[in-house]
């Protein structure tokens, strides 16, 4: 999966996991939907960078738009937006992320 990597993912890639591939992580990750030009991106890259450094969640980074399958699949609206998935399923998500407390209350729904 090209668009993942542990730790903070700094490029949002266009090609995209398939839903099955979501399915076969066990563990947690974040997956995030964006685009490079997005101002709102570019604002929330500084906060999600703080926490997701020093993670070692897998960080799936998704260039989403217009006929993007993926990011219909999870109804993403708005750029960014962050969802915390266990074993390829919704727990949490957070739009457009400013401050790093926010990020952090994404991984708060991490339970052992």
């Amino acid at each position: 999966m090209n668009a993942c990597q542990v730790g903070f993912n700094p490029e949002y890639h266009e090609e995209a996991p398939s839903e099955e591939q979501l399915a076969e992580l066990t563990a947690y990750a974040v997956l995030e939907f964006g685009a490079p030009w997005c101002g709102h991106c570019k604002a929330a890259a500084a906060a999600v960078e703080q926490v997701l450094s020093n993670s070692d969640l897998p960080h799936i980074k998704v260039f989403d738009g217009k006929g993007k399958r993926l990011g219909r699949s999870f109804k993403v609206k708005l750029w960014p937006t962050l969802i915390l998935l266990k074993g390829g399923h919704e727990i949490a998500r957070i739009v457009r992320p400013t401050k790093v407390n926010q990020v952090q209350a994404l991984l708060a729904n991490i339970t052992a």
